[in-house]
């Protein structure tokens, strides 16, 4: 074996290696969105419980919390109670407005999830996975937050709770709903 292959397979080993090490440490969670700050795509469909239409433009100028979930999902059912405590923190500021969007899911099994559960805000449905396409979900729980310009803000993959939940009530909404410049973050 020349010298040249030698040297072209130890640099494609070294490659590898780095790949496998940046792998390993990184964070499972960081799914980078090219959607942040870009206009939120607007959808409409019928709402879990009641059928009635909800639209992404009847919220223009407010502040949106978009969480994808689906009753088959573990971690949905972990991030629950966060969920609902979240919307109790915002839901009296009339610039704010929390949807759930119901993904992949039967329509029975949504509606028995929410009454089990519990909801205080409206939910969605993704009749054929088109509003997931869009926002480029990979799977549940995601959660978009859109600002008062219609741009999204904010993603983040996985439960909302903990630090996380801490983050997004603190480091994203809040400062929003003060009109306050946020730094636009991803997970």
């Amino acid at each position: 074996m020349s010298k040249g292959w030698q040297l072209t397979l130890i640099l494609c080993l070294f490659g590898l290696f780095a790949l496998f090490y940046q792998g390993l440490w990184g964070d499972p969670h960081h799914i980078p969105t090219v959607l942040i700050e870009t206009e939120a795509p607007n959808f409409e469909g019928p709402d879990v419980e009641t059928g009635q239409t909800i639209s992404l433009d009847q919220f223009k100028g407010k502040v949106v919390l978009l969480n994808f979930w689906a009753s088959w999902c573990y971690e949905c059912k972990v991030e629950h109670e966060s969920i609902l405590q979240l919307h109790q923190l915002f839901k009296d500021n009339p610039e704010f407005v929390m949807l759930g969007v119901n993904y992949q899911d039967e329509l029975p099994a949504a509606k028995k999830y929410l009454k089990e559960y519990g909801s205080t805000f409206s939910h969605v449905r993704d009749l054929k996975g088109q509003l997931a396409i869009d926002y480029g979900v990979y799977g549940v729980p995601e959660t978009f937050v859109i600002d008062q310009q219609g741009k999204i803000r904010h993603k983040w993959v996985g439960p909302i709770t903990g630090e996380v939940y801490t983050n997004i009530t603190q480091k994203v909404i809040a400062p929003l709903l003060k009109a306050q410049p946020t730094t636009t973050t991803t997970s």
